[in-house]
């Protein structure tokens, strides 16, 4: 058991968050045999009211010593007003905290064992604060970078069904889940368990086929394959696109909008003010070319395939390694070439999919 009077873990990840808290509460749990003596609460709230009702049930649930003599387990799940939010701002919410701190100060590590996971939080919060000081506190990051927690996800659950997966693979994955956590860890499991254990390493085309873009995201299949510099698969990927899609627009813009980006990252390369590694971009080169050309782009931080300082840098550094094989007019000549397609599918509006293979044809042969 802990020497703190409770234990805190929050995050910038709900799944990181969650997952923590339930290896917390399983291996605190584990030799307690009153189901009684176990309690999850669910602490998310949308108003004042409802943080006060969320108070009342925790404090009435650490009150509560279990029938049979056991410690009690008490698990505070989900709490989000500690964020910066309407609800978390409120005057009543930070009052509400104090009383919260009370009833925390109070506890006997001896009979209850408390834990509280919250996600979002203000780290500006005086109780925010409190916690760090007073309780077993853990603050989950995604690393480093969000890709490297998601390809250690990803590794973790094809390990544990005895499958493997390339790295085009889990680089593909991570873009269609658009670094989503919770999605990267379901999307695998799918995966190992379509390929089965003993089976040959997952690749992208298997992932591809699998799995479907979520959020706001442009790796369609197509646009993966078109940057590939691949015909065969491109003219592949089209097909299928065309199989379930009868509309090429989509498909041109997220073509025209990896393009705007890989442009504006040729020269930054070409200018030296950013550098490809094995890693892909680092955020301080990044950062540094911000810092002397941003002004160029206006003042807004928007994420937006115009301004290449608004996207992310895992994304970036994928990109950058296609940049980095196409000189500067290539990319110049795709994107006239797009805003062909354009033109021809106005006035070919029957033949799309003919549109989009010419267009494959006549940048990739």
């Amino acid at each position: 058991m802990s020497a703190k009077p409770f234990t805190f873990i929050c995050g910038d990840d709900d799944y990181l968050v969650s997952e923590k808290g339930k290896a917390w509460f399983a291996e605190h749990t584990e030799k307690l045999s009153d189901e009684l003596s176990k309690e999850v609460l669910d602490a998310r709230a949308g108003n004042v009211s409802e943080v006060d009702d969320t108070i009342n049930r925790f404090s009435s649930a650490v009150q509560t010593l279990s029938l049979f003599g056991e410690s009690k387990v008490v698990w505070l799940k989900d709490v989000n007003f500690l964020a910066d939010s309407p609800t978390g701002r409120a005057q009543g919410t930070l009052e509400l905290l104090d009383n919260l701190k009370s009833v925390l100060e109070g506890l006997d590590a001896n009979s209850v064992s408390v834990l509280i996971t919250a996600q979002p939080v203000d780290k500006r919060r005086s109780f925010f604060k409190w916690c760090q000081k007073t309780a077993d506190f853990t603050a989950l990051t995604g690393g480093k970078d969000v890709a490297e927690t998601c390809t250690t996800l990803i590794k973790e659950v094809c390990d544990n069904a005895g499958v493997s997966m390339t790295r085009d693979a889990a680089e593909l994955l991570i873009g269609k889940v658009n670094c989503n956590t919770r999605l990267i860890v379901e999307e695998t499991r799918k995966l190992v368990t379509f390929a089965g254990e003993g089976s040959e390493p997952i690749n992208d085309r298997l992932v591809a086929d699998l799995v479907p873009n979520f959020g706001d995201t442009d790796f369609f299949e197509a646009a993966d394959a078109f940057y590939s510099l691949k015909l065969g698969w491109t003219l592949e990927a089209l097909r299928r696109h065309f199989f379930t899609n009868s509309e090429s627009r989509p498909l041109l813009a997220s073509l025209q909008s990896r393009n705007r980006l890989l442009i504006q990252l040729r020269v930054l390369l070409d200018a030296r003010a950013i550098r490809l590694n094995a890693r892909g971009i680092s955020k301080s080169d990044l950062e540094a070319a911000a810092r002397i050309y941003g002004h160029h782009f206006g003042d807004s931080s928007e994420k937006s395939n115009l301004n290449v300082f608004t996207q992310n840098a895992w994304y970036l550094g994928r990109l950058a390694e296609t940049a980095s094989r196409l000189p500067l007019k290539k990319l110049v000549d795709f994107q006239l070439a797009f805003s062909e397609a354009f033109e021809s599918i106005i006035e070919r509006p029957n033949e799309q999919e003919e549109v989009c293979r010419e267009l494959a044809v006549r940048c990739l042969s």
